[in-house]
């Protein structure tokens, strides 16, 4: 069995990303870089004044939702973000930790200060749920999704007791992480000897993938839900749990707020726009108020092909497809899964060429139901996943929230990882009560673009049509779409993260209880 992008391979070209999207944001707009630059000069950036800035934007400088002097429920009351020295206030310097620092050093291991001592816990491959199977590296695809998933990212431990993130023990709980992206060359036999790339894949001669190969690369990817303990000895150690538990790409899942329903997420597995399947490339993560775990997908676009084109052989792909970096006829999909030698239908959905008569025949929707905040109940081993549209549509880092305050909206910030990109906030539409707060708060409420001004102010745009630009006279898109809506029509300045999404007004109100 050859290796994809061996010199010699006679197929299309691949952009090279190792794993990271494309830049997809070619819009005119001024970078951040060039806001900050205006605003600060160099000796005050060399002194802190840029630790600071960022440290207020994320402040009480940007503000939740509340009703505004002009009564219009705060989509106007943008308050003025203050990124220098006068609004944020020099800080003392904190307190060190007060370790003993450990010296340079090229060893292959990892050192830590005197007095401190590192474990690994939960390492890839490690049994945790269904028939318990060991690990070898000639595991089956069946068998990776009993296991922890590989290339772990964002975690969260949540206390065993259940009744909130941050409160219970410290020594027995659920931790819950996401497996960002798989390595071929360490998860296949057939892969032994492969240059490191974590985008070549093994490929037989006729340029197709193993089947279950790819079954193996999808069930990788995802989240795990497993039980840690600490010991009378202070070692951890994995728990059998029934909550133990593999999300994975393949795991079915529910699309939830604006986009349910929706013409773009129709599909041959779901013509009702309300399920999809897997969660992919999820980075960094974020907890609710309500004890659940929020999983960012990240770099998800590449994983999809369309080879749709016109009649001069270009590619021919939908904004929603182009804006975010789907791979075109040109091309080839990150790991190749829509060339898996079965045919079976949970492969062929990474083509999004349209194929069918209608998009229900085929998956040129499938990419659509990518790019979401993943909300998982980990304490509920039955609950399916739930995509939650309202937070937008983008390269996710990850979420996080304000701390919420009875009666008042939800508020929660995240960001775009990919280059040139944006920062959002959202603002639920219904208050919080603590006695009924849940997943529900998620599905309606008002997006939020954060844009830099060179006074180092700055201001949250509503991303509601039919408000500010977002007028009649341009062309109304009912979903979440690419961020170049934001950028054209908003003239927001770039910024390492992004926003989409431009709903009608009537579904994103900013509400005071």
């Amino acid at each position: 069995m050859k290796l994809k992008n061996e010199k010699t391979d006679p197929s299309p070209s691949r952009p090279g990303d190792n794993g990271d999207e494309a830049m997809s944001n070619h819009s005119a707009n001024r970078h951040f870089a060039e806001v900050l630059e205006t605003r600060l000069q160099r000796r005050a950036v060399l002194q802190g004044s840029l630790g600071l800035a960022v440290t207020g934007m994320f402040g009480m400088f940007l503000p939740g939702c509340g009703r505004s002097e002009n009564g219009n429920d705060g989509i106007d009351d943008l308050n003025m973000l203050q990124l220098g020295d006068k609004a944020v206030g020099r800080q003392p310097a904190p307190q060190l930790l007060g370790f003993q620092a450990i010296p340079v050093s090229d060893k292959d291991t990892l050192v830590v200060p005197e007095g401190y001592r590192t474990q690994v816990i939960a390492s890839w491959g490690e049994p945790i749920t269904g028939s318990f199977p060991a690990y070898s590296l000639d595991n089956s695809g069946a068998d990776q999704a009993d296991q922890i998933g590989m290339h772990h990212d964002g975690l969260h431990y949540f206390p065993i007791e259940g009744n909130g993130p941050y409160q219970g023990s410290s020594e027995d709980g659920l931790l819950v992480m996401n497996h960002e992206y798989v390595e071929p060359r360490f998860l296949h036999s057939s892969a032994a000897g492969q240059l490191l790339d974590s985008e070549n894949v093994p490929v037989k001669p006729n340029g197709m993938r193993d089947a279950d190969e790819v079954l193996k690369e999808l069930n990788a990817h995802g989240v795990s839900v497993v039980r840690i303990a600490k010991g009378s000895d202070g070692r951890w150690s994995l728990r059998a749990d029934p909550r133990n538990r593999r999300i994975t790409g393949l795991t079915p899942m529910e699309i939830s707020g604006p986009l349910r329903g929706s013409d773009f997420v129709k599909t041959r597995y779901s013509p009702t726009g309300t399920m999809t399947r897997g969660t992919l490339n999820n980075c960094a993560h974020g907890v609710t108020p309500w004890n659940t775990y929020l999983a960012a997908e990240e770099n998800w676009a590449g994983y999809f092909i369309n080879r749709d084109q016109d009649a001069d052989q270009n590619p021919l792909l939908p904004r929603e497809h182009s804006r975010y970096g789907v791979r075109n006829n040109n091309q080839t999909s990150r790991y190749l899964w829509d060339q898996a030698d079965s045919g079976a239908d949970e492969f062929v959905r990474f083509d999004a060429s349209s194929t069918g008569k209608n998009a229900t025949k085929d998956y040129r929707n499938e990419p659509n139901c990518f790019g979401w905040i993943v909300e998982i109940n980990p304490f509920n081993p039955k609950s399916i996943p739930i995509k939650r549209t309202a937070l937008g549509r983008f390269a996710h880092e990850g979420v996080v929230f304000a701390v919420p305050q009875e009666g008042q909206p939800i508020v929660c910030y995240s960001g775009d990882d990919a280059r040139n990109e944006y920062i959002y906030k959202f603002v639920s539409a219904q208050p919080y009560y603590k006695a009924s707060a849940g997943g529900h708060l998620l599905d309606s409420g008002t997006l939020f673009v954060a844009k830099f001004n060179d006074d180092g102010s700055g201001e949250w745009l509503p991303l509601v049509f039919g408000y500010g630009p977002l007028v009649p006279g341009a062309k109304e898109q009912p979903i979440p779409k690419p961020t170049n809506i934001a950028q054209q029509w908003l003239s927001i300045d770039s910024i390492y993260l992004n926003f989409s999404a431009n709903w009608k007004s009537s579904n994103f109100q900013c509400h005071e209880s």
